[in-house]
């Protein structure tokens, strides 16, 4: 273990060098090891760094707290992006890959931390791909994210993320100079075919 609040999994890439690192951010009750098949599916070639939320919701696994359904604690989410966005930089330095070349996979709640990632420190990702995103907060001002690649992808029938949540957050990352793709899949909050296939075509032109 890199830190003893992260438990995690590290693969390298499966063919050759490996072209980045995908960052495996689970959501509620998940583990390291739930988003492992899906970042090999949307790439071979990347290495694979999946941490454990250390926070617990009636015994399920989360990276921050929340006051109640849809409802963040803001302090908690600041201070737990900080501590992941310090475990990149000392897992990069562990395992030796680029950590100018990281890209978050996010699930709902690690979604919506990589989402506050990219808004509090911005260099720490290179892109993501944000699978049942929410807003995570609206900051005072918007970071520079001019050079980054966002992929957000909702549900049209998501009980859980409401449509506008999803719009507002691929405008406001749009607006910090992100370029960001706005995938809908016909389903609710758990993924289908559609999201892999466009996270994977999503992930051909990452650079």
């Amino acid at each position: 273990m890199i830190a003893p609040e992260f438990i995690h999994r590290f693969e390298p890439a499966a063919e050759g060098p490996g072209d980045a690192t995908l960052l495996l951010l689970h959501g509620t009750g998940g583990n390291e090891n739930d988003l492992l098949p899906l970042g090999r599916a949307i790439s071979p070639r990347a290495s694979l760094l999946s941490p454990r939320g250390q926070v617990l919701e009636h015994g399920m696994p989360r990276f921050f707290r929340r006051l109640a359904e849809g409802v963040f604690d803001h302090d908690d989410l600041v201070a737990r992006s900080s501590e992941l966005a310090g475990f990149v930089g000392a897992a990069a330095a562990r395992y030796g890959f680029d950590p100018k070349r990281v890209v978050a996979v996010g699930f709902s709640n690690g979604a919506n931390i990589a989402g506050a990632v990219m808004l509090l420190k911005p260099e720490v990702l290179a892109g993501a791909i944000l699978l049942r995103p929410m807003v995570p907060f609206v900051p005072d001002a918007l970071p520079s994210l001019a050079g980054r690649r966002v992929l957000v992808a909702a549900g049209k029938s998501d009980p859980v993320v409401p449509a506008r949540q999803s719009e507002i957050l691929a405008d406001m990352l749009e607006t910090a100079g992100a370029e960001v793709t706005l995938h809908w899949s016909p389903g609710a909050h758990g993924l289908d075919r559609s999201d892999l296939v466009a996270a994977s075509e999503w992930w051909k032109g990452w650079k």
